[in-house]
């Protein structure tokens, strides 16, 4: 999952790999080979990814599709409560808490 949302990203940034590796500080060989899903990078590596991106680890994990923590408190700005059920703005409550929770562990 960590390569296809690398690549993904790259390609979004009209980006060849050579041109990323070289923004992030390592190869081009590298980066083939995140993207293929020939190696994974390490923890110091997926922070320099998603601080490069503007995404959370948790996006480039495919732990989420939600990319960063300003898309989670723009979507959960954006309910007017007539929308949704008590139990649904728990839900969006907790999410947000859960999320500022991770923030603090990073």
């Amino acid at each position: 999952m960590i390569g296809e949302r690398l690549k993904e990203l790259r390609i979004e940034k009209d980006l060849l790999q050579k041109d990323l590796a070289e923004k992030i500080g390592i190869t081009q060989q590298s980066i083939s080979f995140y993207e293929s899903g020939r190696r994974e990078p390490d923890n110091e590596l997926l922070i320099k990814f998603a601080n490069f991106f503007n995404v959370s680890i948790d996006y480039l994990l495919g732990r989420t599709d939600i990319r960063s923590i300003e898309e989670v408190h723009t979507i959960a700005a954006h309910h007017d409560g007539d929308e949704y059920t008590e139990e649904e703005l728990q839900e969006i409550e907790n999410f947000k808490k859960y999320v500022l929770s991770k923030r603090k562990k990073d």
